[in-house]
């Protein structure tokens, strides 16, 4: 049957075929070793992220933290996937790590204001994305940010 298939298929290039969907890219496996060339394990999460595929961004940012511990584009990515699958208990684990790291950094407060809006506590949210706007108001993530904020106001309190 797979003969079949292959034979219908357009396109010479295996690799390029995806079940779910996504593009090749997003559903590439990683193989479990202990060296990764440069920032492989980074750029595959960013794919991962970009392609709405969260579970698959925080296994693969959760590798990285611990290849690239000191990397705070590696918590960044941890700390934003297990957000987006509610593992906020990671996600406030890899805040506590990058607050040694960039406590003033815009990218920071803005992803921490936005864990926070995703708990629906509204009010911490906003100060992370006042704090984000006070060092850089020409931040468009901000001004998104303070406009998703003033959205979501009107919504019932998330439990």
């Amino acid at each position: 049957m797979s003969l079949l298939f292959l034979a219908s298929c357009q396109s010479s290039d295996i690799s390029e075929l995806s079940t779910f969907g996504d593009s090749s890219a997003s559903v590439k496996n990683l193989p479990d070793v202990s060296y990764y060339r440069d920032d492989e394990l980074l750029a595959e999460g960013v794919v991962q992220f970009k392609e709405k595929n969260f579970g698959k961004a925080y296994a693969i940012f959760k590798r990285a933290v611990e290849v690239y511990p000191k990397d705070p584009n590696a918590w960044l990515g941890y700390a934003a996937s297990a957000d987006m699958i509610s593992r906020f208990d990671n996600a406030d684990k890899g805040y506590r790590q990058l607050a040694g790291m960039i406590p003033n950094s815009p990218q920071y407060l803005n992803n921490l204001g936005y864990s926070h809006l995703l708990r629906g506590d509204l009010v911490i949210a906003r100060r992370y994305f006042l704090k984000a706007y006070e060092i850089d108001p020409d931040n468009d993530i901000t001004a998104n940010n303070l406009e998703l904020l003033r959205n979501s106001v009107s919504f019932a309190k998330r439990g």
